[in-house]
């Protein structure tokens, strides 16, 4: 959230300097409002090519959003420019853009994740579900047995109640991925577990640690994580959303 103020803060700065300069040349009338209507759209620019840079740079960002603010910015200052008519309202016209994303999805390659086991082996494993795919996802049947899961869609919810589960004597790799959507997971207090969360945008809740707001990350591991028998590893990153992990 810091870097986000930050850089919309350079870039307000960096506005009103340059409406300034150009009001004392006698090129523009300097109001307010004028200076507003060019800084904002320049901030979602700025802020998509930020996060395509991070998603090429495996930094946490996203293409999608990021070239959807990097469109939806470069309309909105092409408006002020007076070269195109398009206001705020007409982001309901892009929703093409939808169709587009969907079907880079499809053919894209899918992610893999690497996760740690008893020892010092890794395994790799491919996601079994679509990322282009909705619905909600519940895990909560009595006595449901925990296996490894790399969980993704597009949008869609998802309920884990682990004191309703039969849980092997191992370390268990769970991976989320989803662009919209909440994860609610209900842990036994004699479960150990450790969770690497992120949100885009939104809230992460674990054990009483709370963070939100934009690219917010949190990580929690129990005290005996390392020693216990019987053990989750939570990998969950959404876009946009909430996660919540609670004791019972």
């Amino acid at each position: 959230m810091k870097s986000i103020l930050r850089y919309f803060l350079a870039i307000f700065l960096i506005g009103l300097g340059i409406m300034l300069v150009l009001t004392n040349l006698g090129m523009v009338n300097f109001d307010f409002y004028t200076v507003w209507g060019y800084i904002y759209p320049i901030f979602f620019l700025v802020l998509g090519v930020k996060w395509v840079i991070d998603y090429f740079n495996r930094e946490e960002g996203s293409w999608i959003f990021g070239s959807f603010l990097i469109i939806f910015g470069g309309l909105l200052l092409l408006d002020r420019l007076e070269l195109i008519v398009f206001s705020f309202g007409d982001v309901i016209n892009l929703w093409p853009l939808l169709i587009i994303y969907a079907g880079f999805l499809l053919i894209g390659k899918k992610r893999t994740f690497v996760h740690g086991s008893s020892g010092n082996e890794k395994k790799n494993k491919k996601q079994r579900d679509s990322y282009f795919s909705f619905g909600n996802q519940e895990f909560n049947h009595q006595n449901w047995k925990v296996e490894p899961m790399n969980l993704s869609q597009m949008a869609g919810d998802f309920y884990f109640d682990f004191t309703k589960a039969f849980i092997p004597d191992k370390e268990i790799p769970i991976s989320i991925q989803s662009l919209a959507g909440d994860v609610n997971i209900v842990m036994p207090e004699n479960i150990d577990f450790r969770v690497k969360a992120s949100v885009k945008a939104g809230e992460v809740y674990v054990a009483g640690q709370t963070v939100e707001g934009i690219n917010r990350s949190l990580q929690y591991e129990t005290n005996n994580y390392d020693t216990a028998v019987r053990k989750i590893d939570f990998q969950i990153h959404l876009k946009a959303g909430s996660i919540r992990i609670d004791y019972v």
